[in-house]
């Protein structure tokens, strides 16, 4: 048997791994979906599931107008006497010379509870690390944003941090710029056989993608660099399943193994597009004689590697239908805002979901939207969906949704005198809407669609057992990191992924109603 990668299928990037006792943990990143840090769980390195979403409340994360990409980048999680340690970023503007990216920590004494309010740490850069030495000391490491003369990449840095004052103390130390890949980021410090070891993201996010290595006797440099950096890399292998990789961090299990994970893309074609956005993947690594660690087999990781020793917990099987008169799973996430009764309610109608219609699909602000990431290349999701709009102005249904500039939106609407299905494409904020169809006076209908790699075809019922195709197979690509970075550069950075769910909207009083019975999501290859 084998561990296939990747093991944290569709957007969930910049693993940081973390092990307690016999438990292993994994934080990846959200950006504007709330709430913020995924954290997943396993026992064997295999099988994971999601446990905990710790950044719910909008005073540990408020992300209210924050552009596309934006919002939480790059956790990382750590364990030291008792007390996990997040560290995250909250980025709040991208765009232009200057960065803005306060950086924050919150703890907590057992993962699944409630996490602290944030202590602010600084806004020199983003994708921060806490390292605790075992002098007792605890450390925030960071890159640097260097806006002059279009540097930006700045190198890293290092600063003391007080668990007793709950902030950066002490001198601020500079230790390397990187290695010759440039654009270095993601650093995570280590300690073994009385070294420090830096791993670093490089190369950049994307097919250029790198993990490298320096190391120190004093954790404040200097850092020579590993003899046979990159340690990790697709670069060069357009042909190699998965690529991009890069931006990992290590564990060491309970018998003295060690591994590393990273984040990787899945194309659609070699070098092409990435719909299920950058995913989790995992390699066994291991210390050679000349103390550097190296992956077991060369610097390509494997699409399989063997299973650990650990004893395997296979995961549950997942169940494909919500209903909506239960619990909402943690799958489901709203953009930027928290989800409350001002906009979302199992209550008000029992059995059912209803959305309270808010701002359009292209708001930073105001969106009554939850959806659940797409993890696989051939899936269908559908929705029953009861909605009587009252203007023109008011549309509820089905999304496949990348960010406010690129999506596909199946909805039913009104002219006032009759409901229409309709179809609304965005592409780099440019709408195209196919003809609509008249359902009469109807306002209970299904809703479905079908992506298969590339294409997506939307369906529709009104008894909910003979659907018909509605509108021309769709574009699904667009719906990707490498096609938005591709498009217009004033909607950079693009880093998530494509979502499916459903949403409503309201563009007369941000308050008219729609209900979901229901929500389907299958996998089918």
């Amino acid at each position: 048997m084998s561990i296939q990668n990747p093991i944290l299928r569709g957007f969930n990037p910049d693993p940081s791994i973390c092990r307690v006792g016999d438990d292993y943990y994994i934080a990846t990143s959200t950006f504007e979906w709330f709430p913020g840090v995924q954290i997943h769980h396993s026992r064997d390195l295999k099988n994971w599931k999601v446990i905990a979403q710790p950044l719910n409340r909008v005073s540990q994360l408020d992300m209210k107008g924050v552009p596309d990409s934006c919002g939480v980048w790059a956790p990382c999680l750590s364990h030291h006497e008792g007390t996990f340690y997040l560290v995250y970023t909250n980025v709040k503007s991208f765009n232009g010379v200057w960065k803005d990216t306060p950086n924050y920590v919150v703890t907590t004494e057992e993962i699944r509870g409630e996490w602290s309010e944030p202590s602010y740490l600084n806004s020199a850069g983003f994708d921060g690390s806490m390292f605790h030495d075992t002098n007792g000391k605890s450390w925030f490491v960071t890159m640097v944003v260097d806006h002059r003369n279009g540097l930006f990449f700045g190198g890293i840095e290092l600063q003391e941090y007080s668990k007793e004052e709950k902030k950066l103390v002490g001198e601020v130390h500079y230790l390397t710029e990187g290695t010759e890949l440039g654009k270095t980021e993601g650093p995570h410090l280590y300690q073994k056989n009385g070294y420090y070891y830096l791993l670093l993201a490089e190369g950049g996010t994307e097919y250029g993608h790198a993990a490298t290595v320096l190391r120190s006797k004093e954790i404040t440099g200097p850092y020579e660099s590993h003899p046979a950096n990159p340690i990790l890399t697709c670069a060069g292998h357009p042909e190699h399943g998965i690529q991009k990789s890069g931006h990992a961090s290590f564990v060491e299990t309970q018998d003295g193994d060690w591994y590393i994970t990273f984040l990787v893309g899945r194309p659609l074609s070699p070098l092409g597009r990435c719909t299920l956005g950058r995913e989790t993947a995992i390699e066994e690594l291991v210390w050679k004689e000349d103390g550097w660690p190296y992956l077991k087999e060369g610097s390509i990781p494997r699409l399989e590697i063997p299973e650990s020793k650990l004893p395997s917990v296979p995961r549950t099987k997942e169940e494909t239908l919500v209903d909506f008169g239960e619990e909402l799973p943690l799958d489901f996430q709203s953009l930027r805002i928290p989800k409350d009764e001002s906009w979302i309610s199992q209550k008000e109608r029992p059995g059912f979901l209803r959305l309270k219609g808010k701002e359009s699909l292209s708001s930073t602000h105001n969106q009554a939207l939850i959806a659940r990431r797409v993890q696989s290349f051939h899936v269908e999701a559908s929705t029953l969906l009861e909605f009587s709009p009252k203007k023109f102005q008011q549309m509820a249904g089905l999304v496949f949704y990348y960010n406010t500039g690129h999506y596909h939106y199946l909805h039913l609407t009104t002219n006032g005198s009759e409901n229409f299905l309709s179809i609304v494409t965005s592409d780099n904020f440019s709408q195209i809407e196919q003809e609509p169809i008249s359902i009469g006076k109807e306002t209970r209908v299904y809703l479905k669609g079908e992506m298969n790699h590339d294409r997506l075809q939307f369906y529709f019922s009104l008894d909910g057992e003979g659907f018909a195709e509605i509108g021309k197979e769709l574009d699904a690509s667009i719906l990707s990191d490498d096609y938005v970075r591709d498009g217009d550069p004033r909607y950079r950075p693009a880093f998530t992924g494509c979502f499916v769910g459903i949403c409503c909207q309201d563009l007369v009083s941000n308050s008219h109603h729609a209900d979901f019975k229901w929500f389907e999501y299958r996998e089918l290859g």
